[in-house]
C-alpha cells in the first residue's frame, strides 16, 4: 500500500479517540471496527482500529500541519482531514468525512450507530470547515439583554442549566432543518471545538467558553425562540447564533474546561439575565462583543479568563453560577471526595459507580458502605480514564457532575418503553 502521506506536508501530529456506542446512547459498543483514511483520499484506508469492552479505541497519533497555521490569520488550513468508517455486527454503518486534527492536540469523536432494524437511516456524516478558518454569515446584532415578555407561560426566576438543550440545524425559518436534541455540556463543548482553536492559550479558551454558555443560557433563559413559536432553544446559524456541527469531534482539553466550569455564565450589576455574550473572529467579521483573534492575543500576553472577557465586555462583568442544574440526582457536595472522606454521598456515589459499571464493565463494582477507600478511588480512576477526565481517584466537581450525566443516561435504558 501506499503512503497517503508522502506528498503533504504534516509534519506534526495529533491524537483522536473514537467511542462507539449503540443508539440511544450508553450501550457501549464492543469490537467495532474503525477503518481510517485521509478526507482527500477517501478510499485509501490506513490504519484500522477496534473498539474495547467500553465501546472506545486507544488514542492513536494522526499526522496534523504546523501549528502556526492555528496562532496567526492565515490561508493554510491549522488542521488535517480524515475520514473514518466505523462497522458493527447489528449496526447500520457510518462514514464521517472531515474529522479535523489539530496539532499536538488529543481529540475525541463520538459516534452513534443505529441497529439494523431501526427505522432511523443510517445518514453519512459531513463535519464543515472550523469557522475561523471557512465562510460563514455574520452575526446580526442584537442588544446585550432582552425584554422579558408576559407571554403566559412559565418564566423562568432564576438561571437554571439545561438537560438539554434543543438545536435546530439551520436558520429559525428554515422548516426542513433538523431538530436535536443534545445534553448542555455536549452542546457547549461541540460550539467551543467549531468556535476557537484548541491549541491557543487556556485562558483564552476559558473566555470564550464563558461568553459561550453565557450566550446559550441567555436564550434558555428568555426563552427566545419558544416565546417567537419554535419549537427549539437555539440555531446552528452563525447569523443568528454560534455554530454547532452534528457528528463533530471534540478536543480533550476543551472538554476538560467546559467539565469545569459548565455553571458558571456571564452577568451585569442588578441583573439576572445572563449576558447575551456576542463575540465574532474579529478579523473578517467585526463586532462590539469578544474578538475572538484578539483574545488569543490578550492571552498569549498573560490575561486571565475574567480580564479577558472584561476587556470585551467591561469592568462591570462578573461570573455567575447556576445553582439549579436540570436532570442530576444531587447536587455536588461542595468539596471534593477522596479517600477518609464518608456519608451519603458517598454511598450515592458508589451505588451509581454500580449501576454505571454494567454497562461499562472495565469500572469495578463496589460494597456501598459510604467510605471513600482505596476501592472506591480506584473505581472512579477506571471512570476519569473512560470518560475522558484527569485521572486522579478523587471526585472532583467535574468528576461528580459527569458520573451524573452517565448514571442519569444508563438509567433512561433501563426505563420502560425505551
Amino acid at each position: 500500500m501506499t503512503n497517503p502521506f508522502s506528498n503533504l506536508n504534516l509534519p506534526y501530529s495529533g491524537r483522536l479517540q473514537i467511542r462507539v456506542s449503540g443508539a440511544p446512547g450508553f450501550l457501549p459498543i464492543k469490537s467495532a471496527h474503525v477503518f481510517l483514511s485521509l478526507t482527500s483520499i477517501p478510499d485509501n484506508t490506513f490504519e484500522e482500529v477496534q473498539t474495547d469492552a467500553s465501546g472506545i479505541t486507544e488514542f492513536f497519533s494522526l499526522p496534523a500541519p504546523f501549528p502556526e497555521n492555528s496562532q496567526t490569520i492565515t490561508f493554510s488550513q491549522p488542521y488535517s482531514l480524515y475520514n473514518a468508517r466505523i462497522e458493527a455486527e447489528g449496526y447500520q454503518t457510518l462514514l464521517i468525512t472531515g474529522i479535523q486534527i489539530l496539532p499536538n492536540q488529543d481529540s475525541i469523536l463520538p459516534v452513534t450507530l443505529f441497529p439494523y432494524q431501526s427505522p432511523i437511516a443510517q445518514n453519512d456524516i459531513v463535519i464543515s470547515a472550523h469557522t475561523l478558518f471557512g465562510n460563514y454569515p455574520a452575526k446580526i446584532p442584537e442588544s446585550e439583554f432582552k425584554p422579558m415578555e408576559d407571554t403566559g407561560q412559565i418564566v423562568l426566576n432564576s438561571v437554571v442549566i439545561p438537560e438539554t438543550i434543543v438545536v435546530h440545524d439551520g436558520a429559525p425559518s428554515d422548516n426542513t432543518a433538523t431538530n436535536y436534541y443534545v445534553p448542555y455540556k455536549d452542546y457547549i463543548k461541540n460550539v467551543a471545538s467549531s468556535e476557537v482553536y484548541a491549541t491557543w492559550p487556556e485562558s483564552t479558551i476559558y473566555a470564550n467558553i464563558l461568553a459561550i454558555m453565557s450566550f446559550t443560557l441567555n436564550r434558555v433563559y428568555t426563552e427566545w425562540y419558544r416565546s417567537k413559536g419554535y419549537s427549539f432553544t437555539i440555531t446552528s446559524s452563525t447569523a443568528y447564533d454560534q455554530k454547532w456541527m452534528y457528528g463533530r469531534n471534540i478536543y480533550e482539553n476543551i472538554s476538560q474546561a467546559v467539565d469545569s466550569i459548565f455553571s458558571n455564565y456571564l452577568v451585569r450589576p442588578g441583573r439576572k439575565q445572563p449576558l447575551f455574550a456576542s463575540y465574532c473572529d474579529g478579523s473578517k467579521v467585526s463586532c462590539s462583543g469578544l474578538s475572538q483573534w484578539g483574545s488569543k492575543t490578550l492571552g498569549e500576553e498573560g490575561y486571565s479568563a475574567i480580564e479577558i472577557l472584561r476587556y470585551y465586555y467591561g469592568n462591570d462583568l462578573n461570573i455567575a453560577t447556576a445553582t439549579t442544574i436540570n436532570g442530576i440526582p444531587a447536587s455536588y457536595p461542595g468539596s471534593p471526595l477522596s479517600i477518609g472522606s464518608s456519608g451519603s454521598k458517598v454511598s450515592q456515589l458508589q451505588e451509581q459507580l454500580n449501576r454505571i459499571s454494567q454497562n461499562y464493565p472495565a469500572i469495578p463494582k463496589l460494597t456501598v458502605d459510604g467510605a471513600y477507600g482505596p476501592a472506591t478511588a480506584g473505581s472512579i480512576r477506571v471512570f476519569q480514564q473512560v470518560f475522558n477526565l484527569p485521572v486522579t481517584g478523587v471526585t472532583d466537581f467535574a468528576t461528580w457532575y459527569r458520573l451524573s450525566d452517565i448514571y442519569v443516561g444508563v438509567s433512561k435504558l433501563s426505563e420502560p418503553g425505551r
